[in-house]
């Protein structure tokens, strides 16, 4: 077995074998980092490293484990955060110029817990500056390239992470999503990532904590590895108000797959409302074959979605002021232009643009309600387009229609984000060119394990995601 053989395991099969002790923590993080040094220089998906200081915490969990101690579930993997996510005492930089050499002095929620269940973090990955939209290049670090295609975007805002698991970098990613951010790079790096319910996994520091447009969430290259971190992740927690109570242990279980008999809406591009490029709706289009022939009944579908873009639109705008407004007056001319304009679409806002766009979402909830009594699952494409040339901000055309700013040639994601269902990325197949598509799974609200469930059926009939980068076991710097 060589080192880039066991950077290929899952998480699953590494915890295992790490608390079997067939294998060590610090040979199982000693190979990630190899790995890092031969693949990382192709893709720029991990930008800040802390070898070291892994390799101190991986003799340290070998030490536990021998002493028979009590070990996490996630007992000596080692996992890059997002640079999105606080690090105590390693860089953040929200992929800004700005906060270029800030180090924090505590630890994101999610950090927190992924450390707690024995997680070993070697560095952090990439992400948009200020973490602003599904294309991962910033000032500071430049641009995470595909594995699949090194002149084609890795998407983002976790765009980092989606990369660092398609190359055997890690094994598990966390991650974050407004307008799909989990699912884009997801999608793009034929790899898996779920959008979970708002509360389902709880964000501290936070400084809206009761809003439910943004999430934090699990990546990896398999639905079962997902729902692993998603037990690690998920679960009350006191400084979170809107923390759904179900403990994570209710996803640590076995996935049944059983999607037998369950009535599958699938809109191609929800009702001709979003296009969509050709390219994608042929690799997707093979998934309905695959649901009907494991027992669904499957009909081409849609729910009412009238009103989300607007939804959408204004509590982005006003997350965005009120996360970086403060800044926008002194640094102008250090933020990217797209920042600025969603930052000054936040302060043209006013008390009745934002209580119209809560009685639309009032409605869309209600709505989403009904149509998930006569449906159980609703598929559509994860992204309009398939990843696209690394030198564009953003795909100024889909399908032959002009996107406008950089947040419209994601509405087939951000759309579904303001319904407050959870939503998974599943590999789903290739374009001509060889470019990775993702199926998005939607299930009703609160129903995340359902949506799991659904997703490891289709990857087990499908195995899409098997298909990993050249670059993966290439040389240092190959493709």
């Amino acid at each position: 077995m060589t080192t880039t053989d066991l950077c290929q395991w899952t998480a699953t099969e590494l915890a295992a074998a790490i608390r079997r002790r067939d294998v060590s923590a610090r040979e199982v993080v000693t190979a990630h980092l190899e790995q890092i040094e031969r693949v990382n220089p192709a893709v720029n998906a991990i930008v800040t490293l802390v070898p070291e200081r892994a390799l101190e915490q991986a003799a340290e969990a070998d030490a536990r484990l021998a002493a028979g101690a009590d070990v996490g579930p996630l007992h000596g993997l080692p996992v890059a955060h997002k640079d999105l996510h606080d690090t105590a005492g390693i860089r953040t930089t929200y992929g800004s110029p700005l906060f270029a050499d800030r180090v924090p002095d505590r630890d994101h929620l999610v950090v927190e817990r992924l450390r707690r269940a024995g997680a070993i973090t070697v560095g952090k990955t990439n992400v948009p500056e200020l973490g602003m939209g599904s294309h991962t290049v910033n000032p500071v670090f430049g641009a995470t390239r595909n594995p699949y295609d090194p002149f084609r975007s890795a998407g983002g805002s976790s765009g980092g992470a989606g990369a660092a698991l398609a190359c055997g970098m890690q094994p598990l990613a966390d991650g974050s999503d407004t307008g799909g951010s989990l699912r884009n790079p997801a999608s793009f790096n034929n790899v898996v990532g779920l959008r979970p319910s708002p509360g389902r996994v709880p964000s501290w520091p936070d400084k809206a904590p009761w809003g439910q447009l943004s999430v934090k969430g699990p990546m990896a290259r398999t639905v079962t590895d997902v729902a692993l971190a998603l037990s690690v992740l998920a679960g009350p927690d006191s400084r979170s108000p809107l923390a759904l109570e179900t403990p994570g242990s209710a996803f640590a279980g076995p996935l049944e797959g059983d999607v037998r008999g369950l009535r599958v809406a699938w809109s191609p591009d929800l009702g001709g409302t979003v296009p969509v490029d050709a390219e994608v709706r042929d690799a997707l289009r093979p998934a309905v074959d695959v649901f009907a022939s494991l027992g669904c009944e499957v009909e081409e579908t849609c729910p009412d979605l009238s009103g989300a873009d607007e939804v959408f639109l204004v509590q982005r705008a006003w997350q965005m002021e009120l996360a970086y407004g403060s800044l926008l007056d002194e640094h102008r001319h250090r933020m990217a232009t797209d920042v600025v304009w969603n930052i000054e679409e936040g302060r043209k806002l006013t008390g009745p643009a934002l209580g119209r766009a809560q009685m639309l979402q009032a409605a869309l909830f209600h709505r989403i309600r009904e149509f998930f009594e006569s449906y159980d699952l609703l598929l559509l494409p994860v992204s309009q387009v398939a990843p696209f040339d690394i030198r564009l901000p953003y795909p100024t055309s889909v399908d032959g229609t002009p996107m406008e700013t950089y947040l419209d040639w994601m509405r087939s994601a951000y759309l579904i984000s303001v319904t407050g269902c959870p939503a998974l990325s599943v590999p789903a197949g290739f374009t001509p060119a060889g470019l990775p598509v993702g199926l998005q799974i939607v299930g009703p609200h609160r129903q995340d394990r359902a949506v799991l469930d659904a997703g490891y059926a289709f990857e087990r009939a499908t195995r899409t995601g098997e298909r990993r980068p050249a670059v993966a076991s290439a040389g240092r710097g190959g493709t």
